[in-house]
């Protein structure tokens, strides 16, 4: 099948790749023009893993190309997939400025019947928006599908290439069909793909991402209560996550969610209530939960240096708003730390992969150490934000050794406190008790 995709960025970038590879033949179109020159050359604008792979294989087969051109795309394929960007307004609703734009252009270039598909994250109602936008501009015959994504960064690939569900937002037999073939290569094993209605389809990745949210939330909320009370929030997790109508995902406590999802989503999904009188409380709740929870955690790194007399050094590993990824948008870690140098604090970081957007995101404010452990010399403490494998199990009697105080500060609660203070090394975590050697 010959398919366009607009728009190279995390979303489009992983669906054209995919596609192509499953032997479609892909137009990946984008405005920008030094985007396009570096995936010509092989230069992948983000961090995936298994996504540069992916793209320089199907580009070398030939089913892979880049342009600026949407003229070529629309004319060269049945399928016209949306995957700009959505971000928030400032009133909290999805922009949805960019996808109008666009189905406008594809609505003025179309000589023959199109399927528009939007990939983007949009608010419900859209389908209705773009279809209507595109009938005022055109008299060809087209047909307009919902089919949000359910990528989770860091694991994107599979979660494309072996997908739990896929959700078809059309009400023509014919669009499903197509469809149905579309992504027929990821389906060997068993369909899992769900029809419904646009609206349906548009509510349901909200749905999905705030759900998600509230979980983490609830626990986050929950490690608070639990250090109130001495509790640990690790032996509650395991407790709560056994019973099988709850299950253990997404029940991590820690510093809280960030990311370009769940944030955006969850405000969204709030604007969307409130212009329909539907107040969304959970979701109102779930959203200052975590605001809060990225508060409680900085302060209690602040209180802890209430009475240090020296200018304080903090090392910091990880930046992105969770491992596996370099984005850093809304991440916890960027949060916390400007809470910290306002406080005055100096920060040295080191992350794998987002160094780079975490120093600018922090508008160059913070060092950044070439390794993990560099970040420890001199440093009065390490504070803990991504759970990068490399994290999990460090060099402890190194720590211990080449910080100036041997405090750590894990906001993912990866170690096991009692080993850590064998090694002469106080821990704080997040709904567990402070250990001290």
């Amino acid at each position: 099948m010959r398919v366009t995709v607009v728009g190279v960025g995390y979303v489009g970038l992983v669906a054209a790749g995919c596609l192509a590879d499953g032997g479609n033949h892909v137009v990946c179109v984008d405005h920008d023009q030094k985007k396009i020159d570096h995936l010509k050359n092989g230069i992948i604008p983000i961090y995936e893993p298994g996504l540069t792979e992916i793209v320089k294989r199907n580009e070398s087969a030939g089913r892979l190309t880049f342009t600026t051109n949407l003229k070529e795309g629309v004319e060269n394929s049945l399928v016209i997939i949306l995957g700009v960007g959505t971000p928030s307004a400032p009133d909290g609703s999805a922009d949805i400025s960019a996808v109008l734009e666009v189905a406008g252009q594809i609505a003025e270039l179309m000589t023959e019947y199109r399927i528009v598909v939007t990939k983007s994250t949009v608010p419900v109602g859209t389908y209705k928006i773009v279809s209507d936008l595109i009938a005022s501009k055109t008299e060809i015959p087209f047909d307009y599908v919902s089919n949000p994504e359910f990528l989770k960064e860091g694991s994107a690939m599979d979660d494309f290439l072996k997908p739990d569900r896929v959700i078809i937002g059309t009400k023509n037999p014919a669009v499903m069909e197509i469809m149905k073939q579309l992504y027929a290569p990821f389906m060997r094993k068993s369909s899992r793909i769900l029809f419904m209605d646009p609206a349906s389809a548009e509510m349901a990745k909200y749905a999905a991402n705030t759900m998600l949210a509230t979980r983490i939330s609830f626990m986050n909320e929950l490690s608070a209560l639990c250090e109130t009370f001495g509790a640990d929030i690790e032996q509650v997790r395991a407790g709560i996550g056994s019973d099988g109508r709850i299950g253990n995902a997404f029940l991590f406590a820690g510093v809280g969610y960030g990311g370009s999802c769940f944030p955006k989503d969850v405000r969204a999904l709030i604007y969307m209530g409130r212009q329909r009188g539907v107040p969304m409380t959970i979701a109102q709740a779930v959203q200052e939960a975590n605001y809060t929870q990225h508060r409680r955690f900085a302060e209690k790194v602040i209180a802890y240096y209430a009475d240090h007399k020296e200018p304080v050094k903090l090392g910091v590993w990880g930046l992105a708003f969770k491992a596996r990824t370099d984005d850093v948008r809304e991440s916890p870690a960027v949060t916390c730390i400007e809470q910290f140098l306002d406080k005055g604090f100096s920060i040295t970081a080191f992350d794998p992969e987002a160094a780079a957007t975490g120093r600018a995101a922090l508008q160059d404010r913070i060092e950044i150490a070439e390794n993990a452990y560099a970040v420890l010399d001199g440093a009065d403490g390490l504070v803990l934000f991504t759970d990068w494998q490399e994290f999990r199990m460090p060099d402890f009697e190194q720590i211990a050794r080449r910080l100036k105080r041997p405090v750590i500060f894990d906001g993912r609660n990866l170690y096991d406190p009692a080993y850590v203070r064998k090694l002469g090394i106080e821990y704080h975590s997040v709904g567990r008790q402070a250990v001290v050697s």
